[in-house]
Order: structure tokens, then sequence, then C-alpha cells
């Protein structure tokens, strides 16, 4: 099925052709860009009066106070200031849509969890209506934690726009291809890539090629970083340069509009009549960007072990206590594996940090089987886990020569706090019910006879 994009034409800044048109690169840069010649000021922030008769508006994505290194804001140059897009509130209920805490008394949180993947049904869904809370941590009232969600999307929002004030949201498409036409410009992402939405920033999300499926990491924290490289230095893991943030892009047409709007776990409605999209130029570091996975270049042993799988961070939203983050998105891609004498696969281990893993494409090395794309699992804090028998025998009797491990892509929302599963998650999400059995068949090899391997 494939839904086409309503026809609202964005003004786009012009930009230079080829595979990165419409983009800029860098992570963190501070950007400049104009969809009009002569639009963003030069040599001062807030002239007395605007070129194009536009307004100026400053968007604070930290406090104003942040250190510097740290600070991120974005000035925008607009058609109406924000405080137009805006007007009486009324709440509204998105009943799969959930934020921490979320306890739910009935709801076993604690063990080992996988489901198949979400199906997608006949009803049609938007980007709001089709988010389905799995798993809540921490709370969104003191911005601490997260909440994974899957996305299922079959219809563009039409005059209808969103933005959250809890949250940045790291989206990880899985099926089919999605635009955010935001304020700041327009981002495509599809499976394989992933898109970063600051929170605050409104935006609308179109149907490029559907139905579409795939995760989202709602940060209540500070946001996503690039993890420090230590001894490895300047290159490899994620490099600056393949983050893309989109160019100047807007609207200026008069047409009855909802905004909603997430606030403190819940959802409001206001009606406006006019498109928000209105940032005819901005310059600032507090934007939305996009990111191609394939570009990541993964680090490893070459010699013998097998690393901690932090070894594969992306991002990182760092907690306030050092080395411990408040959530961290991990890339297991495509690598060759080269250990002598080493068992390959993630070895069994239990952790501080609560697991949550999900399947781009292809087979994962430490669950051949069930782990199917699409699908994701659950290992909380300091619940045991590792591979099967299948994987353990398979790795433990394998001739130890290069192998590629080829078609696979997953990733993992890790964070230092436990999970909770929603009732959707608990109850009507496709749980594989049998997963735990995974491990009962792994056989006890001890005998007490010395040199026995």
């Amino acid at each position: 099925m494939t839904q086409p994009v309503d026809p609202h034409e964005m003004i786009q800044a012009p930009s230079l052709d080829g595979p990165n048109a419409g983009y800029m690169p860098g992570f963190g840069n501070d950007y400049e860009t104009e969809a009009l010649p002569g639009a963003l000021p030069q040599g001062m922030n807030s002239p007395q009066k605007c070129e194009y008769g536009l307004y100026g508006e400053q968007l604070s994505g930290t406090a104003f106070t942040a250190p510097s290194h740290q600070n991120e804001r974005t000035w925008c140059y607009r058609i109406r200031p924000s405080v137009k897009h805006s007007h009486r509130y009324e709440k509204i209920d998105l009943p799969q849509w959930k934020s921490a805490p979320n306890v739910d008394p009935d709801v076993v949180s604690l063990g080992q969890y996988r489901w198949d993947p979400l199906p997608h049904s006949d009803t049609g869904l938007t980007w709001l209506t089709g988010m389905h809370t799995m798993t809540t941590a921490g709370d969104v009232n003191t911005q601490v934690g997260m909440a994974t969600h899957i996305y299922l999307v079959t219809e563009s929002m039409v005059d209808s726009y969103f933005f959250s004030a809890d949250s940045e949201m790291l989206v990880v498409p899985q099926e089919g291809r999605l635009r955010f036409c935001t304020e700041l410009g327009i981002i495509d992402v599809e499976p394989q890539e992933i898109a970063i939405i600051p929170r605050g920033l409104l935006y609308r999300v179109e149907v490029l090629e559907g139905p579409c499926r795939g995760f989202v990491c709602e940060n209540y924290g500070q946001k996503f970083e690039l993890p420090g490289r230590g001894p490895i230095g300047a290159n490899c893991m994620a490099n600056p340069r393949d983050f893309k943030a989109p160019v100047a892009a807007f609207e200026d047409r008069e047409v009855e509009s909802t905004v909603t709007i997430k606030w403190c776990g819940q959802f409001h409605e206001t009606k406006i009549g006019q498109s928000p999209l209105d940032v005819v130029a901005w310059h600032g570091n507090y934007a939305p960007v996009k990111y191609d996975l394939r570009t990541y270049c993964p680090v490893g042993a070459i010699l013998f072990d097998h690393p901690d799988p932090s070894i594969f961070t992306v991002l990182t939203a760092p907690s306030g206590q050092p080395g411990t983050a408040n959530i961290d998105f991990v890339l297991f891609r495509e690598r060759w594996m080269v250990a002598e004498n080493t068992f390959r696969p993630p070895w069994y281990h239990k952790n501080i940090m609560s697991e949550l893993m999900g399947n781009i494409y292809g087979q994962y090395d430490a669950k051949p089987k069930g782990f199917i794309p699409g699908g994701m699992s659950l290992h909380n804090m300091m619940i045991p886990h590792g591979p099967d028998k299948n994987a353990f025998e398979g790795a433990s009797n394998s001739n130890l020569g290069p192998e590629k491990l080829d078609n696979t892509m997953s990733f993992m929302f890790e964070t230092r706090f436990p999970q909770h599963l929603t009732a959707f998650a608990a109850k009507d999400a496709p749980l594989q019910d049998d997963y735990i059995d995974c491990w009962s068949d792994i056989e006890k090899k001890f005998d007490g006879t010395p040199g026995k391997k």
C-alpha cells in the first residue's frame, strides 16, 4: 500500500545537487540557511526590523546559562511568531501513547521478553494515532528516563502538526519511508537511517511509501550526543560529517490547522488558521538531523575476546553520572569476526542497564531464530540473558577463521532505569510466550574432569 503525500509544497532553500541535496553536514554544528535571499540577518540576531517583514524568535534547547560547549539554541526568522500558532488548549486522549511513570500493578516487567513484529491493521493510522508504547522508564516530569514505542503509520498528517515539550525523539524506521516536514526544513527517512527530532520542534509527518513501521526512543533527559572515543581517537564509529541537518523550508498557507502538544505526558490540541511551518531562515545548533546507519564504522576485537557492546554506541544521552547513560543507542551491523580462541557472540551476562533491542533486518548472531525483523526484546536490569543453545554450540565448535557477519542490523536502546512494560506490550502486542524456553535445553557440561572443555 502506498499513501500519496499531501501536496503541500514547502519553499526550500537552494542547495547543491547530489545525494545530499537539501541537507547540511555535521553534528552539533552552528548552521545557517535561508529559503529566500537576504532573509537571514548578518552580524546580529535581533534587528529592529527583519527582512520580508519576518519575526525573529529564538528556540532554546538548553538553559540560557548552560556551558558553552553544551549550549544549544536556534534563531528563527518566521512569518508569524509561535504565539500565533498557539491558542486555547483542549485535552485529548491518545490511548496507546504512554509516559513514565507508568507502572501497571497487573503487569510483570521482571523477566526476559521478546515480541514478533507488530502487525499492520486495516485502520488508517497517522504518526499520532499509530504510536504504540511498549516500555517506559524514569519520570517525564523530572526529565529523566525514556519510553520506547513502535509506530504503525499508513496515512499522512494533513493540516495537522505536533511537537513534544517532553522529549527528544530518536526515530528508527524498519519498513516504509517517512517525511518529517519540520519548522527548520524537510527530513526524509527510510530503513537503515535514523532521525532525531529535538524537544519543542514542531513538525508534520507524511507517508512517502507505506505502510510504515519502526521504533522510537523518546528521550526525556539530556539530549543525545556523540560518545567520547577515548583511546580510539578521532575517527570511526559515527562521524559527525555523516549527520545531515535540513536546509530552511517554509509554508505560507492560510488554512484551518490543528497543533497537538505533548506536555508532561498529556496531550492537548489547539486550533489555528494557518500552517505553522513558516520559518523562512534560521541559524543555530539546535536542529533536527538524519543519519545513515550504513556509514557507522564499527570497531572491535582483532585478536581475542569479545568487547562490551558499548563499543558499538552510536549516540549517548548523559545522565549526570559519568559513564552511566540515561540512554545509549547501540548498533549491531555487518562486520568481520576475526578473534582467535574466542567465543564470538555476546556472552552470558547480567547488567545494571536495561536493554531493549530491535531488529531492522537480517539475523542476530546471539539468537539465530525467533528474533526477526520488526521484532524486539527486553532484558531488564540485572536479569540474566545471553545466547540460546544453538548459538552457544555453534560458536563453541565453529572453525574460527575470519568470518563476515553479514545481512544483519539490530540496535539497542539501553538505559540505567528499569523499563516497565505497558499493558499493551504485556497483553496486546505479539509477545512470544515461549521466549524464556530458548535457554531451557542448555546442558550441564561440568563433571570435575581436569582439562575438559
